[in-house]
């Protein structure tokens, strides 16, 4: 229960839910009563308007853009036949891999012992 102007309310009281349904019910029927009078007038292009037809520029800028996917294209399997490279260089005969082989008694070894 709420206190709404000095007075409480319940709003799952049958009075209170019937109120709510009035003012519902009273706001559709009042949208559905105001239309908008005015003919709405659909505007069908024709066919010489549809179509696009390029400029010299649009060709150009296009070929561009296709270059340039193909640049990419190339750069990308580039790229992935490198890190297949450098991953093969990673594995060892024995089976095992890292980024630096650690050999006991090697120039590592060595280095950290000093």
């Amino acid at each position: 229960m709420r206190k709404l102007f000095n007075m409480k309310v319940c709003l799952t009281s049958p009075i209170s839910i019937m109120i709510i349904v009035a003012l519902l019910f009273s706001t559709i029927v009042i949208a559905s009563a105001v239309k908008n009078d005015e003919d709405v007038k659909e505007v069908i292009p024709s066919k010489e308007e549809v179509a696009w037809i390029p400029t010299d520029e649009d060709i150009a800028y296009q070929d561009s853009m296709f270059t340039i996917i193909q640049n990419t294209q190339n750069d990308i399997t580039d790229i992935k036949q490198d890190i297949v490279y450098i991953l093969e260089r990673l594995d060892y005969e024995d089976g095992n891999w890292d980024s630096i082989r650690y050999v006991k008694g090697g120039k590592i070894d060595k280095q950290r012992n000093q």
